[in-house]
């Protein structure tokens, strides 16, 4: 008996563990889900951030600005890599959610650019950050910070490579 419920309560935890990750927040017709960021050294100037963003509904929207107390200054971003080269640049006009699609924000392309980082981000805290949406509005989400170097938060997010990403 021991056993059985040493496995329940392992199995119990590690739901538990995982819906922790799954944090979802919703803003009109667009539901954003697993929020994440990565540890940063302690005086790293600069980090990212990473959502994914689903329009349910039949109109366009814009992610038009972020903002958070932890940098001086957040910028919606795009990485590209043209020829070799990685060429960074901000999305002044914000990012587009069209209707029906989903859009990551993962690493390697668009992101959430945090500079002049206020402090570290520690492995197992989380960033609080605001995003703009041109219809939506305003919503407050939390980032959960994964290790220094994390490709990702952790497993559920291991299918953001063949995601829709939204032009600009």
């Amino acid at each position: 008996m021991k056993l059985w419920t040493s496995i329940a309560a392992a199995a119990a935890l590690t739901l538990v563990s995982l819906s922790a990750l799954a944090a979802e927040y919703t803003a009109g017709d667009l539901t954003i889900s697993g929020p994440w960021t990565r540890a940063t050294p302690p005086k790293a100037r600069a980090g990212g951030g990473f959502i994914e963003i689903v329009n349910n509904g039949s109109e366009d929207d814009r992610l038009i600005a972020a903002a958070s107390d932890v940098a001086g200054k957040v910028e919606l971003h795009e990485m590209a890599v043209t020829d070799g080269v990685m060429t960074m640049r901000e999305m002044e006009a914000g990012i587009d959610i069209p209707a029906g699609e989903t859009v990551a924000l993962q690493p390697g392309g668009l992101h959430i650019m945090f500079m002049g980082l206020n402090q570290a981000f520690e492995e197992g805290t989380k960033v609080p950050v605001v995003l703009t949406f041109e219809k939506a509005g305003d919503v407050a989400i939390e980032l959960d910070v994964a290790a220094m170097g994390a490709k990702s938060m952790g497993a559920g997010h291991a299918g953001h490579g063949k995601m829709k990403h939204g032009k600009n």
